[in-house]
């Protein structure tokens, strides 16, 4: 997966004419902002034009002659990357194209590479701002990683796979569906406590998870991953620390039958082997009115950890699927409704008790469960001069580990301790109503937001003899109520002006029964998260700006071991930036920023010495760094692609009340490197290409805790991928960790354990693994 620039051309429908031949009138609209081209356009020929979101803040092309509709449409929106769609006898609808294939609907990514070294390409729009922005008017630091047609119908492309595609996104590794994400060195704890995420993770339009771990959801016919970086408070609201990790799905075609499907197959050096499979299917319904789009994914993925007589025991298996359901109206209106789920269920861990190693002795299974199901809704269209989304979303989350508790849990007082079960149930409700438009030239975002998020955490101990003993029963309810409003204002010809704030209302109500004692409390919280930022654009194909944002967390019931109930605050996070992005007309895309971010009362997870989490605050950290990527194409279909990023993260003051030798904040590389090179090729009627890529994780640490504390990092990475066409199938074949590298991706597995036996999850052998797809 790579930042990927697609190539366009204006595509006209005119699906609902009336006659043969649409009439021609004399038009004349010059050159002047889209918004207002449209709004002439409209009071000239009595059409109505509607658009899906804000529309993007470009300029329109002359349009002279005595011409139709759509003609005129069409010359307007000329290298825009926007798409007029008649839908009403007197009604038009504008879109964001889609790029069209040259001869084939499945294209390979080699082609599609190579038809963008000759055609100009279209601004690249980014959706996770609630607008539809172009990428060079917006003045913050993101990355986009476009999901290619093989890695869009292999259920192996998950989170991970995005981190290796971009800069600043961290992840712990104890397995998929165990891990945490970070962004922007924002790292608060390498456990899975109780406190709140600090990266929004988004599907489409809500909210996906609040305080549970990364779901690793896996991106199966996804278009996109947009990351925001740094604080969203202004935007999002409270979890939105390090940024935001937005996941854009394909949404059901109106008026396209399709149908794809993959198998795959995969190795692991000295473990097992796997198999994966997807479908996708697009069905329009409803005279082109409405359409449905199903997704089914399986995988069984290969163990390769061996825990003393039973061989590759962390072998893992997945099922997900997606249903969406558009319907759109003569009115330039369209809902759609998603439901989405996924089962994942990894036999054992994979953590080891010595550096390098792949094996482990005898002990308990230690399976892990994390099953998914998640609901939304969203309508949208135009209300006069302004565009309404009105959206909501349900999840329902379970997470169950077990652990291995025959050592580490004398201390609750059962004599014959085997497994810890820990079993977390999130429910999650997100809804928001904004409203978007333009006044004059500058453009503005309201809205009005509501999420309710529940979480149930179960601790048992059970015995070689089957008996159960209750360590934590522990229930919270956190609410967060919200009005936003953004506006940019232009100052000049080549300055933008950005500034944006969000008023809240948060309620966090705890009760936690441990050790025979119940306690519970509530907290509440009226704040504001804004944002300011400045914009310049001294070309066309260039931006540099400098933004100011911040966020905020709610705090909550400490976990203080049966004694006096204890609060924690919430805490408060701002970042200075400054970057600059260039998309030049050959493809070279250059993104470069720099970052200063200052934390108060920071909230962290800890390990208490019984192995059950708290969280507290861990005083004032800070974080200072500089990141950049870079992607040029070289011609005769070369590619190259490299990104960077040094960071110190560390904490200032400490409020642990112990002394602190290393105050570097858990888990973040201080530096991390990558690189890659591909060859796309056209040999007779067939079409591929070769990519090969490097990439280098510096050293980072555990935790703060000086008895915790392991070094880890020092990871490289490698992979080689190879796509072609033939005779009408698209083949995929990759190799990962081809070094087949020892290093230690993590230092920690189990917590009953943590105090007292070192631990360490090694990178996954080497895998070889192959793909074929069709279109049917």
């Amino acid at each position: 997966m790579t930042l990927g620039i697609i190539a366009s051309s204006i595509a006209l429908t005119d699906g609902f004419a009336q006659t043969p031949r649409p009439p021609r009138i004399d038009i004349d609209v010059p050159a002047q902002p889209l918004l207002a081209a449209l709004a002439e356009l409209s009071r000239e020929t009595g059409i109505s034009i509607g658009t899906e979101g804000s529309l993007p803040l470009t300029r329109a092309n002359t349009v002279h002659g005595h011409i139709t509709v759509g003609d005129a449409l069409s010359r307007m929106l000329a290298g825009s990357g926007l798409a007029a769609r008649h839908v009403g006898p007197t009604a038009w609808r504008i879109e964001r194209m889609i790029a069209k294939p040259l001869s084939d609907k499945w294209m390979a990514p080699a082609l599609q590479s190579a038809v963008s070294e000759i055609i100009d390409p279209a601004p690249i729009i980014v959706t996770a701002t609630k607008r539809d922005i172009a990428l060079l008017r917006l003045p913050r630091a993101l990355s986009i990683v476009q999901i290619g047609t093989l890695q869009g119908r292999d259920p192996g492309t998950g989170t991970a796979g995005v981190a290796e595609a971009t800069e600043g996104l961290a992840m712990t590794a104890l397995g998929p569906g165990r891990n945490r994400m970070f962004l922007r060195g924002v790292a608060d704890s390498p456990f899975n406590g109780d406190s709140q995420s600090t990266v929004a993770i988004m599907l489409d339009d809500t909210r996906l998870t609040y305080s549970a771990p990364d779901p690793d959801l896996r991106l199966v016919d996804i278009e996109r991953v947009e990351l925001l970086k740094g604080p969203q408070g202004s935007l999002y609201g409270s979890g939105a620390l390090g940024g935001v990790y937005h996941i854009v799905t394909h949404r059901a075609v109106i008026d396209e039958t399709s149908a794809t499907a993959s198998a795959g197959v995969s190795t692991v050096s000295g473990g097992g082997t796997g198999y994966s499979g997807t479908a996708v299917a697009n069905i329009p319904l409803l005279a082109s009115r409405a359409a449905l789009r199903t997704v089914v994914y399986f995988a069984q993925e290969p163990g390769w950890i061996d825990t003393g007589p039973r061989r590759n025991t962390n072998r893992l298996g997945l099922l997900g699927g997606r249903m969406a359901l558009g319907v759109e109206t003569s009115g330039g209106w369209r809902a759609d409704l998603t439901g989405q789920f996924q089962l994942l269920e990894a036999k054992d861990s994979q953590y080891v008790y010595a550096s390098g190693a792949r094996t482990r002795p005898a002990q308990q299974q230690e399976p892990h469960d994390n099953d998914l199901s998640h609901f939304s809704s969203r309508i949208a269209g135009r209300v006069g001069a302004a565009d309404l989304v009105l959206a909501s979303g349900v999840t329902w989350h379970e997470v169950r580990d077990s652990l291995d508790a025959t050592i580490g849990a004398d201390s609750f007082g059962l004599l014959d301790p085997a497994l810890l079960i820990d079993t977390r149930r999130y429910r999650l409700w997100d809804s928001e109503a904004h409203l978007a438009g333009h006044w004059g030239l500058a453009s503005w975002l309201i809205g009005v937001s509501h999420i309710q998020a529940r979480q149930h955490v179960e601790r048992t101990l059970v015995g070689i003899s089957t008996t159960q003993l209750a360590i934590e029963n522990s229930r919270r309810v956190a609410s967060d109520s919200a009005v936003f409003a953004d506006i940019t204002v232009p100052v000049g010809s080549s300055l933008d002006i950005e500034a944006g704030a969000r008023l809240f209302r948060g309620v966090i109500s705890d009760s936690r029964a441990t050790g025979g004692a119940t306690d519970a409390g509530e907290l509440r919280k009226t704040g504001l998260t804004p944002s300011i930022a400045l914009s310049w654009h001294p070309g066309s194909d260039n931006l540099l700006f400098v933004r100011y944002g911040s966020a905020s967390r709610q705090g909550g019931l400490e976990n203080n071991s049966g004694r006096q109930p204890k609060h924690f605050a919430g805490d408060e996070l701002a970042t200075l930036e400054a970057g600059w992005r260039q998309l030049s007309s050959g493809g070279r895309v250059v993104d470069i920023s720099s970052y200063f971010t200052w934390w108060d009362d920071m909230q962290s997870d800890e390990l208490l010495p019984n192995g059950i989490t708290r969280t507290r605050n861990a005083g004032r950290a800070q974080i200072i760094g500089l990141e950049g990527a870079v992607d040029q194409p070289l011609g005769n279909g070369w590619k190259f692609t490299a990104g960077a990023t040094v960071q110190d993260a560390r904490l200032v003051r400490n409020n642990l009340g112990t002394e602190l030798r290393d105050r570097r904040l858990p888990v973040i590389p201080q530096y991390t490197i990558r690189g890659s090179m591909e060859k796309t090729f056209r040999v007779t009627n067939t079409t591929g290409a070769v990519k090969f890529g490097l990439r280098y994780l510096g050293p980072a640490r555990l935790s703060f805790d000086p008895a915790l504390d392991r070094p880890m990092g020092r990871v490289l990475d490698s992979r080689i991928e190879v796509h072609f066409d033939l005779h009408g199938w698209t083949w995929g074949i990759v190799a990962e960790n081809i070094q087949n590298g020892h290093d230690d991706s993590f230092a920690f597995g189990n917590t009953l354990r943590a105090a007292t036996m070192s631990q360490y999850i090694p990178q996954q052998p080497r895998e070889l693994s192959l793909t074929l797809a069709c279109h049917f």
